[in-house]
């Protein structure tokens, strides 16, 4: 995702930490205060108010998960619309998750049209903070969330999934009733698979400074793509460490390296990516952290190019670790992809492919959001007017 300013201009990203936490139970409110009554003290947020604060945030983020799964249709529950008593979602919120809902189901069609469905959903929600003011009270929560591939393809995943943070504002009446009135997602990537929140983006920014750095060719996104199948003895890199690595950390957070998200970074989509790669076997080019002809990342110190998404460009293909590939659909185990939303020429966000299944799509893992094995199907779907940039390592 788009990454934090250094020196000379350039962007970095940083590890999220995905806390998988027990979700809080639900609980009835019990308000206390007189039914119709006006309150004019603030009213008192106590564990039934906020069990009910996040059971209605499960709510929300259950029908957004629910809009994908193929089949709910006319059949499709509105989780939240059990809602009216003393929190529930104020009109303009409820204006826009209606929003969402049908961008949501909009989405789902167009991953129908290349050959993907959800055949279940699960959402659960963790409540972690509350924060009170007065009649104003923002509610900190963990998303998880899985989805059921349709159709089990030969060496597929059977599922993808996501883990998100998300920020809730509530307000309360002079009668003590909590009305959901905001969202915010506090992850710097805005990439989980029922998110519709638009990924932030800087404006491009030139490099003649920079000694003439390589340009990666963007890749089309048309499937099926022409063969271009992968040597895997070819290069001496391990791609099954490379998985294996992806896999036990796209939730986690390794404390060998530092940890980026949410410190106005952006995301740690390319250090997460860079410790994947090295991993496998990518060794160390020390020197210069401004560099981005080096290579190096440890809890310490890293250069550009390990945690930079154009920086960690212009290394790898300089470097020839990488090469452009002409599809996204070309990408097999331990490649990596690169997108550009906005389309000015600057890039922001990395990913590794972690498995490919026998009809040719590919699908990665990543950091902000925490995401394993998200079809490049479901980004091609999601963004389609952003630039895709495939390297084959």
């Amino acid at each position: 995702m788009r990454s934090r300013r250094l020196s000379r201009g350039r962007r970095r990203t940083g590890i999220v930490t995905a806390a998988a936490a027990s979700v809080v139970a639900g609980v009835a409110l019990v308000p206390n205060w007189s039914a119709g009554a006006a309150v004019t003290d603030d009213p008192t947020v106590d564990a039934a108010t906020k069990a009910t604060f996040q059971r209605l945030a499960d709510a929300v983020f259950t029908d957004r998960t629910q809009a994908l799964v193929e089949g709910a249709g006319k059949a499709e529950t509105r989780h939240t619309s059990g809602f009216s008593g003393s929190v529930r979602l104020s009109g303009g919120q409820t204006r826009q998750e209606k929003s969402a809902l049908d961008e949501l189901r909009d989405r789902r069609g167009r991953l129908a049209r290349l050959g993907e469905t959800y055949r279940a959903g699960s959402t659960k929600v963790t409540l972690d903070a509350t924060r009170v003011k007065g009649r104003h009270a923002k509610v900190a929560v963990t998303e998880t969330t899985s989805l059921t591939y349709g159709e089990a393809t030969a060496k597929g995943p059977k599922s993808t999934g996501f883990q998100a943070h998300h920020e809730l504002t509530f307000q309360a009446d002079r009668h003590g009733t909590w009305r959901l009135t905001g969202i915010r997602d506090t992850d710097d990537g805005y990439l989980a698979v029922n998110q519709v929140a638009k990924p932030a983006v800087t404006s491009a920014k030139t490099a003649t400074a920079d000694d003439g750095p390589p340009s990666a060719a963007r890749a089309a996104t048309t499937w099926p793509a022409p063969v271009n199948k992968k040597n895997f003895s070819a290069t001496g890199y391990d791609y099954k460490a490379m998985v294996a690595y992806a896999q036990k950390y796209w939730n986690k957070y390794n404390p060998a390296y530092p940890d980026f998200n949410g410190q106005g970074a952006g995301g740690d989509c390319t250090n997460f990516v860079s410790q994947v790669l090295k991993a496998g076997g990518w060794k160390h080019v020390p020197g210069y952290t401004y560099d981005w002809k080096k290579w190096f990342g440890t809890a310490d110190i890293q250069s550009d190019s390990f945690v930079g998404v154009n920086e960690f460009s212009w290394f790898a293909l300089s470097s020839k670790r990488a090469t452009s590939l002409a599809n996204v659909y070309q990408m097999d185990l331990g490649d990596v992809l690169q997108m550009d939303f906005n389309r000015d020429g600057s890039k922001d966000h990395s990913m590794i492919v972690t498995n490919r299944d026998s009809r040719g799509v590919p699908y990665v893992s990543y950091h902000s959001t925490n995401t394993y094995n998200r079809s490049v199907a479901s980004l091609v779907a999601s963004y389609p007017n952003a630039a895709f940039y495939a390297y084959r390592t």
